[in-house]
């Protein structure tokens, strides 16, 4: 009978250490990220904004919080606050080319199309062979009428991996009158 006593004893402080271990990551700015990524991931925006808001409470130099939330505000189509939160996870690590590029496609969705330049010009500077920035690079071109530069990018970005949307593909040949 000792033996389960002290059995149960050591079973019930495991326990107890792991719902004290769970409960103190539940507070830290990595969970509410973490959840924030999961509620992105179903679609439910305004969760997801929550967490990252509460990550960005908890640590307010957390920059992935900051894209995240980002991603999220531009997902609902609120460009301003996407742009903001990219431009602070910027200032926070500067040299982060995925920031770059996710600010520039929020540009762009604005019309904003020299300042998504910029960015995904910054992105490549940083990141020379980031497949993302040449496609989203040549979508702008693509608005601006510049074909001949967005076949380059896309053929770049093509040679890195990206996948090509096939109806981004048909409208690029359509408007530049260029077979591939």
């Amino acid at each position: 009978m000792r033996k389960f006593t002290f059995f149960i004893l050591v079973l019930m402080a495991a326990l107890l250490a792991a719902g004290q271990s769970w409960a103190a990551e539940a507070g830290t700015a990595q969970y509410c990220l973490d959840q924030g990524m999961e509620h992105f991931k179903a679609g439910d925006l305004d969760h997801a904004i929550a967490d990252y808001t509460k990550a960005i409470e908890l640590n307010p130099q957390f920059a992935w919080a900051y894209n995240n939330r980002g991603a999220a505000y531009a997902e609902a189509g609120h460009y301003d606050e996407a742009i903001a939160d990219y431009t602070r996870a910027l200032e926070i690590e500067p040299k982060h080319a995925e920031f770059y590029n996710n600010r520039g496609a929020a540009y762009r969705e604005k019309g904003q199309y020299d300042q998504a330049i910029a960015d995904f010009n910054r992105a490549l500077e940083i990141n020379p062979g980031y497949a993302n920035a040449y496609y989203n690079r040549a979508t702008v071109f693509c608005y601006k009428k510049d074909y001949e530069q967005a076949w380059a990018d896309i053929r770049k970005a093509e040679s890195l991996g990206c996948k090509i949307n096939p109806a981004f593909l048909d409208a690029l040949r359509k408007a530049s009158h260029v077979e591939r």
